[in-house]
């Protein structure tokens, strides 16, 4: 399990300190899927990065019997001066793998091409996203973090990345950030709504998603939801 407690996040500005996560707490059982809705800047990504351990808390207590993998859009991960190739490398060899399996793993589902060979400073945020994809992939983690996956690549790769997640990985647990409202739905079994630093959490995607809108301000645009007229 992984138990959130009371955490807090500050961050230094020039403006004095900035609140992005204020007192959340949360449970999130083996198996389970959260998914957490939030408008641009509410700090999912700051909540993830703290779940992985990349960054620590202001204040209160993240603890977990789990392994726990990075942010899977999230290149922090990686040693920006080395290529593609070394990181694989480099991972395999922090956790123990097959360098030569990772490395043809990762080949396969990245679809790099020669990129691989190149630092991966010089990658695109894309590339950096399809790597981390990958390198997690080949890690057998308890529960994965999932920041805004689907928004990279193309359809095909979107169903790789699914299939690997949801089908053959189903059992595992994970937290989910995306702006795709039907992403979020469809693939998990609970929800929360980050907004003003705070997290309210729902067993209902329909209540969740309903108190979303409404924090933000929410208003369908002229004509929704648009209607075919019907023919005769």
């Amino acid at each position: 399990m992984i138990s959130v407690r009371n955490v807090h996040k500050v961050y230094p500005t020039r403006s004095g300190p900035k609140l992005v996560l204020n007192d959340i707490s949360f449970d999130l059982q083996k198996g389970e899927r959260l998914g957490v809705l939030g408008r641009n800047g509410a700090g999912k990504s700051t909540m993830v990065r703290l779940v992985s351990g990349a960054e620590k808390p202001t204040s209160g207590t993240i603890r977990t019997d789990m392994s726990i993998s990075w942010p899977l859009a999230f290149g922090g991960a990686f040693q920006y001066n080395l290529t593609g190739k070394d990181n694989v490398r480099f991972i395999s060899r922090l956790y123990n793998q097959d360098f030569e399996r990772n490395l043809a793993y990762v080949e396969e589902f990245a679809e790099l091409g020669p990129y691989l060979r190149e630092p991966f400073r010089s990658y695109s945020s894309g590339m950096k996203a399809r790597l981390a994809f990958a390198i997690s992939m080949i890690i057998e983690f308890d529960c994965f973090l999932i920041d805004e996956i689907a928004s990279v690549g193309d359809a095909r790769f979107h169903d790789k990345c699914n299939h690997e997640l949801f089908e053959r990985r189903g059992d595992r647990a994970m937290i989910i950030v995306s702006h795709d409202a039907a992403y979020v739905r469809d693939h998990c079994s609970r929800w929360a709504v980050l907004h003003d630093g705070k997290l309210a959490l729902y067993d209902d995607f329909e209540v969740a998603y309903s108190d979303f809108k409404e924090l933000i301000g929410w208003k369908p645009p002229p004509g929704w939801p648009f209607v075919e007229p019907q023919v005769a």
